[in-house]
């Protein structure tokens, strides 16, 4: 018997792995968070398969199941949103896992912010303006932030700021990166990424915060900052420049 964690992806039903998807199809047993993972993944499922939403469950009755299957000798196909590598709650499952002597494995999914960017059909990181991409949040009721972690530490870099689980914290967000990115630096929302009632708002940090006054967002959102959003002029990479010498591209004339 084995815990199959899985990666649901961010939303849309054929966005799992196709290694989540046949998982999926022959565990008897999936524990599901149904608040933030369609009901459409479940079509993956074996006929009588027993199906558990984890939205109203304690840890202490989730790893419960976990040893009711193990007893069982049922494999168990536990599914979560986006990707497992991040806010994911799994590092203490596993902890759990390990001290009961419970086989489990990871599938990785499609992160939010992948999803995101792809709704955006654009990418994250632009030569020159931003190289790099910041996956954080800020603190709340499940768990704090360390104290070194802040939007301000982050956006000092000016790195492109991938902010999760935050939307009701934009006025906070507006605050502590406008003195740092300026108050025309691109912002981007992006609810339920990939789901068929998917939703953008795109603004500035001086604009953003009245723009989704006016049509709230209340969960299930990204907030994702930075000047990479609306580059143009920026410099090519030189990665496919004719003249960039590299192992796969003789030189020319040859």
């Amino acid at each position: 018997m084995t815990v199959h964690f899985i990666g649901a992806g961010p939303g849309a039903a054929d966005l799992i792995t196709l290694r989540g998807r046949d998982l999926l199809a022959r565990c008897p047993v999936c524990l599901i968070a149904g608040s933030i993972v369609p009901e459409d993944l479940l079509s993956h499922c074996p006929p009588g398969a027993r199906i558990v939403n984890t939205a109203p469950l304690s840890l202490d009755e989730i790893e419960a199941e976990y040893v009711k299957a193990h007893e069982a000798g049922e494999d168990v196909a536990r599914l979560h949103s986006g990707d497992l590598s991040v806010y994911s709650a799994v590092a203490e499952q596993v902890r759990r896992l390990r001290r009961l002597g419970i086989p489990y494995t990871l599938t990785p999914g499609v992160p939010a912010f992948a999803a995101a960017a792809a709704v955006l059909g654009q990418e994250l990181t632009v030569p020159e303006v931003a190289q790099s991409l910041v996956l954080t949040r800020v603190s709340g009721r499940a768990s704090a932030m360390p104290p070194t972690e802040t939007l301000s530490a982050f956006g000092a870099t000016g790195a492109t700021l991938a902010i999760h689980l935050a939307i009701h914290a934009l006025d906070r967000i507006v605050a502590e990166l406008t003195p740092l990115y300026g108050a025309d630096c691109p912002v981007a929302v992006v609810e339920r990424a990939s789901w068929s009632d998917q939703r953008v708002v795109r603004g500035t940090l001086s604009s953003i915060a009245a723009q989704l006054a006016a049509a709230p967002i209340e969960r299930t959102a990204l907030v994702l900052v930075g000047r990479a959003l609306e580059a143009d002029a920026f410099r090519e990479s030189a990665l496919y420049d004719p003249d960039y010498r590299r192992r796969f591209r003789p030189e020319r004339g040859q």
